[in-house]
């Protein structure tokens, strides 16, 4: 049995995990954090973030889930490098600084860091790198859309997205994010949309055009509990590694 605490524990995400790992027999919530006014999520004891430190000393639990924001994020990682605590962290969205922090927790607890934990996006991934790689010179575009609550745009996800066309690509892309008034495409570039709306929990489309043809690789996640399942998926497989950064296709490739 791996004990969890979840960071966020009163948002989206943070009930989402705590409700998929009450339906799991390999894992225990035996806390959650967050700043809303609330004494359990679905019976789960929430504590004050203020005190993460000290909640770590209580239960001492085998690894720590965080959805929250990129400043919390930040001092949680911290904390739980300090602790010896295995801290995975599906945030986006942090600064330079921010992104430097958490990726210095590493270096005394295992880190797991990903934009999305959907199993079908690591699948994804794979597929529109051997397609940029197979049809170079043809036209890319991005388009995302999540619920009309995310903060961050793009996406995390779709940030990812991009750096895979960029790595697998043989010329130097560029992003231009959306398009108004008279701006014909030029060689090069991956065109952005972002779209947000209603309660969407994740959709990326990447398109490649040429040679009279059209090529369409998706992803759309019809539940939160994807990308829950895959938080906790990730968290038993951290608790047993050294301290290091890792990443969700790391967990997929065993």
């Amino acid at each position: 049995m791996i004990s969890l605490g979840v960071t966020g524990a009163a948002g989206r995400m943070g009930e989402a995990v705590v409700e998929t790992a009450a339906d799991r027999d390999d894992v225990e919530v035996v806390f959650g954090v967050d700043t809303a006014d609330v004494e359990d999520v679905l019976g789960v004891p929430v504590e004050d973030p203020d005190a993460f430190e000290t909640v770590l000393e209580t239960h001492e639990p085998d690894a720590v889930i965080d959805f929250t924001v990129p400043r919390a994020a930040t001092t949680f990682a911290t904390a739980c490098a300090a602790a010896g605590v295995p801290f995975v962290t599906g945030t986006t969205g942090h600064d330079d600084l921010q992104f430097e922090t958490v990726a210095a927790a590493s270096e005394r607890t295992p880190v797991l860091k990903a934009t999305n934990f959907a199993r079908g996006i690591q699948a994804l991934l794979r597929s529109v790198s051997a397609a940029v790689e197979a049809l170079p010179g043809y036209d890319i575009e991005l388009t995302e859309t999540h619920h009309n609550g995310k903060r961050d745009a793009p996406s995390g996800t779709a940030n990812t997205i991009l750096e895979a066309i960029r790595d697998a690509g043989d010329e130097d892309f560029r992003e231009v994010y959306g398009r108004e008034g008279i701006q014909p495409r030029e060689d090069g570039e991956i065109g952005v949309h972002v779209r947000r709306a209603g309660d969407i929990r994740g959709e990326h489309e990447v398109m490649l055009a040429g040679n009279d043809e059209v090529l369409s690789l998706s992803h759309r996640a019809e539940d939160r509990g994807v990308f829950a399942a895959g938080a906790i998926d990730a968290a038993v497989w951290l608790a047993d590694q050294d301290p290091g950064w890792y990443e969700f296709d790391d967990m997929i490739d065993g």
